[in-house]
């Protein structure tokens, strides 16, 4: 770890860093927020470029690329969905969904923004966009239960509100999950994991993981 940064990987290319929960990933608006994920890899990493964001209450593995021609070939990337991520989560009750033959299950729930109480976002079959995450049971328990997570969309919040749509809400998640399921975790029991693609020059296959902090 050096300047506040937990680096995965890195080349002349891109960056893997391990996001601390309770960091932002860029800049937000106002003095007090323009400590961030990106500026701390652009103090060692002039160069470095977003790609892709989590939430500031997620924990886990972020890409970043090094200069705009690695950023918008690893952009491109992200929208073809040739870049694979997976979560993993702690959610509230005995998950009771079923899942196919080979352990995984699909939740499929269009999700749009709530405009009056932006950030927060919202299932809604009519005007929502297409939202899709699919899922495999890790531990089932009487009180909460341990999820991978694969989105197969990108939605703004989308892991978060597919979970809690389904009754079972994030341990800690102070958007969407109710007082006392926000009570029994001192953060957003969410956590990037796995990260995998292929390198943008090189052509090689690249998988990286950061163990789960919770």
């Amino acid at each position: 770890m050096s300047a506040g940064l937990q680096v995965v990987h890195v080349d002349d290319q891109l960056l893997v860093l391990d996001k601390p929960a309770g960091l932002l990933s860029v800049p937000g608006r106002g003095p007090d927020k323009q400590d961030c994920l990106a500026t701390r890899a652009q103090a060692l990493y002039p160069d470095a470029l977003v790609v892709h964001r989590l939430d500031m209450a997620t924990s886990g593995l972020v890409l970043m690329g090094r200069g705009p021609a690695a950023q918008r070939a690893l952009s491109m990337a992200f929208e073809q969905r040739r870049i694979d991520k997976r979560y993993e989560a702690v959610v509230d009750g005995a998950w009771d969904l079923p899942a196919e033959a080979d352990g995984w299950g699909l939740i499929d729930l269009p999700i749009r923004l709530d405009w009056p109480r932006r950030p927060l976002s919202v299932v809604d079959p009519v005007d929502g966009k297409p939202s899709r995450t699919r899922w495999r049971l890790l531990e089932r328990g009487a009180a909460a239960s341990r999820l991978v997570l694969e989105p197969v969309t990108g939605r703004s919040h989308q892991l978060r509100l597919h979970l809690a749509a389904q009754g079972h809400a994030i341990l800690g998640d102070a958007l969407y999950a109710s007082a006392a399921v926000q009570a029994r975790a001192p953060r957003l029991l969410l956590h990037a994991c796995t990260l995998a693609l292929v390198h943008p020059v090189s052509g090689q296959p690249l998988h990286f993981s950061a163990p789960c902090p919770f």
